[in-house]
């Protein structure tokens, strides 16, 4: 096989996703910083310029842990009736690192599905069209 032409077999968007690694051929780095990508992989070379995953990270991952942790704080505070600093030390908390634990791979499954499904940004063929087509109607 000539270099450049290998075949990957990629992993499933949840699994790359959780491991944190390319979506391609679920090995190089996904990530450079906390949260910052890496320019491309550093196994098969895949340029991560496709991926702008936008808010929705941090969208999901508060959502998500945020249903959870107050799920949590009303059943503790129904059953138990614990004093409020209580709740101070323990929700706050809880919240702040589920963020941050899952944040990372909630974006890495997000740019891996994106690489999957091979999404890109909205195009509309009419865009600045003036004429009028009965097809399109």
């Amino acid at each position: 096989m000539t270099p450049g032409h290998e075949f990957f077999d990629p992993p499933s968007p949840i699994v790359s996703g959780l491991r944190q690694r390319c979506p391609r051929c679920g090995e190089g780095k996904l990530f450079k910083g906390f949260l910052a990508l890496a320019p491309s992989c550093d196994h098969c070379g895949l340029d991560y310029g496709f991926a702008e995953p936008a808010d929705g990270p941090a969208f999901f991952v508060m959502s998500g842990v945020g249903l959870l942790v107050t799920f949590a704080f009303a059943w503790v505070e129904v059953v138990y009736r614990p004093p409020i600093w209580v709740h101070f030390v323990t929700v706050f908390p809880a919240l702040i690192l589920g963020c941050l634990a899952t944040l990372r791979p909630v974006k890495a499954w997000l740019v891996a599905s994106q690489f999957v499904n091979k999404a890109e940004e909205g195009k509309f063929e009419s865009l600045g069209r003036h004429d009028h087509d009965p097809r399109r109607l």
